[in-house]
């Protein structure tokens, strides 16, 4: 078995609305691109940032700019319209998770997925609130990026951990630290264990400036020491993305001795035997 949980129905770009995009149509050819790349087990996960309840969670002027859906509307659409997987990707925000958690509990997912994009007010990811303006210093935002992750994972919220070293994602064009980095994913690495959380292996990062995949074979040898489940993903926001480069995941995952992948329902977890691309 293959999976693809992490995949959104819609670019990231304006003017991307809903009822465009959240379509049977659209769905099915979302469906057809993982069929041709074999993969049976696909999930939609669409930005939290996107629905107007995530203004009760947090009010940052990103998601006021974008909080425009109804995200009770987008769970029916998945649920009678299409045979994809519901997820969400949420955000994992500091002293916020009670709000978080409410959000959650009120809808019916299969599986819900935790991203750390924030570092209080500043974006990892994103230019318009970067983390990196000013010239802060690169261990002290390594660092509490790390922290953050493991707060996520030990919160409890979230039922796998995305791209779990995003920190990278502007790869040469931001600062990294010297040295050994494990010394920042052990930060992490304690809560991630002890969670057991599922940690999402994604190709995402070879679309972007890293040039990676998501997280880096240093920390996935932790991840795998460790025993946390694996999830497959490729955060895909077009159809043509789905399944991105598996095949370089899969050598990786084979090179660790990984056999098997998360696999979900309504939020119950187990493992199923890795397939292989043809």
């Amino acid at each position: 078995m293959l999976t693809d949980y992490h995949v959104h129905l819609r670019p990231d770009d304006p003017d991307t609305p809903a009822e465009r995009y959240f379509t049977a149509a659209n769905a099915q050819r979302y469906r057809q691109a993982a069929s041709e790349r074999e993969i049976t087990e696909l999930g939609v996960a669409e930005h939290i940032h996107r629905f107007a309840q995530s203004l009760e969670i947090w009010d940052h002027e990103l998601w006021k700019r974008e909080a425009v859906d109804d995200v009770d509307a987008y769970c029916e659409f998945v649920r009678q319209e299409t045979d994809l997987r519901l997820g969400i990707e949420v955000d994992f925000l500091p002293g916020r998770e009670d709000r978080t958690a409410t959000f959650l509990e009120a809808r019916d997912w299969d599986y819900v997925v935790g991203s750390v994009h924030f570092l209080g007010q500043q974006a990892v990811d994103h230019d318009g609130w970067d983390v990196w303006d000013g010239g802060p210093d690169v261990d002290r935002v390594w660092r509490r990026y790390f922290e953050t992750l493991g707060e996520a994972a030990r919160s409890g919220l979230f039922d796998i951990l995305a791209h779990p070293d995003l920190i990278k994602v502007w790869g040469p064009s931001r600062p990294t630290p010297e040295g050994d980095l494990r010394r920042f994913y052990e930060l992490a690495m304690d809560a991630i264990a002890d969670s057991g959380i599922a940690v999402e292996v994604s190709t995402a990062g070879l679309r972007k400036p890293a040039a990676e995949i998501y997280p880096a074979l240093s920390f996935l040898e932790m991840v795998v020491d460790a025993g946390n489940p694996i999830a497959l993903s490729s955060d895909a926001h077009v159809p043509e993305q789905v399944g991105f480069r598996y095949e370089d995941a899969l050598a990786l995952l084979d090179g660790l001795g990984v056999k098997e992948l998360a696999v979900f329902e309504r939020r119950q977890r187990r493992r199923a035997e890795i397939g292989a691309t043809s």
